[in-house]
């Protein structure tokens, strides 16, 4: 369906009217990812470890790719439950290297193992992976007023993200750059990046205004 003159820039309408982001129209698993997870607000310990690994090895990638080996990931990392992937030694990363399902890159496997065991530092000295992170959440005022193309144009980190990045590099985390921290606070839903006029949007705004805090 072509694109009607008078919907907004940045977004598209499937053939029942639907608008949404249009970085999402390459396939169907993209549009419910986008409908269903991306900027809805996450507390789960699991997922927000999964997505901060899977943000180290989207580097230099497009998501859909990771998106498209998620599944394979999950088996290979143990559904990323950080306590067990901690415990991976060298014969996991062999086992991991030989995976084709995954993205067979050994400083991102080595660093996801490594991620795990300072993942379970984070949770004993803060209780939980959610009660960290949610301490970067950005305030209001720091948010731009209407969420359209033209304002997040460009927008790849925010002092937030560049916040996050420092202190879990400090912490010893690694791939965790001001703009894998970004994309990772995006799908989190710690911002609602979903612009305005698109379907999923309001429901974002929402689950986050119903959840609470960690």
């Amino acid at each position: 369906m072509l694109p009607s003159t008078d919907t907004p820039p940045g977004l598209f309408g499937d053939p029942q009217g639907v608008l949404r982001c249009a970085w999402c129209r390459a396939s169907p698993e993209y549009q419910r990812y986008h409908d269903e997870e991306w900027g809805f607000p996450v507390h789960d310990d699991r997922r927000l470890f999964e997505k901060i690994c899977l943000e180290g090895f989207q580097s230099g990638l497009s998501w859909l790719t990771i998106l498209n080996k998620r599944e394979a990931f999950r088996r290979a990392f143990a559904n990323f439950e950080a306590d067990r992937v901690a415990r991976f030694d060298d014969a996991d990363v062999q086992r991991l290297l030989l995976d084709a399902g995954i993205v067979r890159h050994r400083g991102k496997i080595q660093s996801t193992i490594h991620n795990a065991r300072q993942a379970l530092a984070l949770r004993e000295e803060f209780g939980s992976l959610a009660a960290y992170f949610w301490r970067f959440e950005p305030g209001s005022a720091t948010r731009p007023a209407q969420v359209t193309q033209q304002t997040l144009q460009g927008v790849s980190t925010s002092p937030e993200s560049v916040a996050l990045s420092k202190d879990l590099r400090r912490r010893g985390w690694s791939f965790v750059g001001p703009t894998t921290a970004y994309a990772f606070m995006q799908a989190m839903g710690l911002v609602n990046d979903h612009l305005e006029g698109c379907s999923a949007r309001p429901a974002a705004l929402q689950a986050r205004a119903m959840q609470p805090g960690p």
